[in-house]
């Protein structure tokens, strides 16, 4: 089935960092290339994200002395996860991966890139006020339905996912074409929150069958 011009295709952070031998390792993250390969293969409309920090950024562990990667700081924002150093501009880690195929993708939205802001969400970053300004392109592209796949299920599909359904489109999260973290329950956490508001849980089949699962 070849969906249209209401469906996008949002591919999150498909980049060489969040491999399993990259800086900020999403296990098995490889997984999702051939997944998300066969799925643009369906969607006219495509658009990909890629975090894209400077270096310093805010969010590392290394910008905060005698912190380690995977805890915890209080930022201008709120609460922020330290990680280690990763998606540094202009560095490999930050390419996305070689094995992704998408030509015909629209557009490549870079996030992450405000030096004391991190952005989990390819919709509105971390301090929940900065917007990427994609709500505003899918909507003059006439676009009402986003599928989600990508990295990580628990933090960048997740946010992606819930700020879609707050600016008002209906999502779709394809699960195997995700791969988690999962840091201290996050994925769990992640699930019950998406299906709390209303994101449609499918399987990669399921898409290309037409037919997404109902929430669960």
């Amino acid at each position: 089935m070849t969906y249209g011009a209401q469906d996008c295709l949002l591919v999150i952070d498909v980049q060489n960092d969040f491999m399993p031998d990259g800086a900020l390792a999403v296990p098995r993250g490889d997984e999702v290339v051939p997944v998300i390969n066969r799925l643009a293969q369906a969607f006219g409309h495509v658009v990909m994200t890629q975090d894209w920090h400077p270096a310093g950024h805010a969010s590392f562990a290394s910008s905060h002395a005698g912190r380690a990667p995977f805890q915890t700081t209080s930022l201008a924002y709120g609460e922020q996860v330290l990680w280690p150093d990763h998606c540094v501009q202009e560095t490999p880690g930050a390419a996305l991966h070689a094995d992704l195929c998408i030509p015909h993708a629209r557009l490549v939205l870079r996030k992450g890139h405000h030096a004391n802001v991190d952005s989990y969400s390819a919709f509105l970053e971390a301090d929940r006020t900065t917007r990427t300004g994609l709500a505003g392109y899918l909507r003059e592209h006439g676009v009402t339905r986003v599928f989600c796949a990508g990295l990580a299920t628990d933090y960048c599909v997740a946010w992606s996912a819930l700020d879609a359904r707050a600016a008002g489109f209906e999502v779709v999260v394809i699960e195997d074409a995700c791969r988690a973290i999962d840091l201290n329950g996050s994925l769990e956490q992640a699930w019950a929150d998406m299906t709390a508001a209303g994101v449609v849980r499918a399987t990669a089949a399921q898409v290309l069958e037409g037919h997404p699962a109902a929430p669960r």
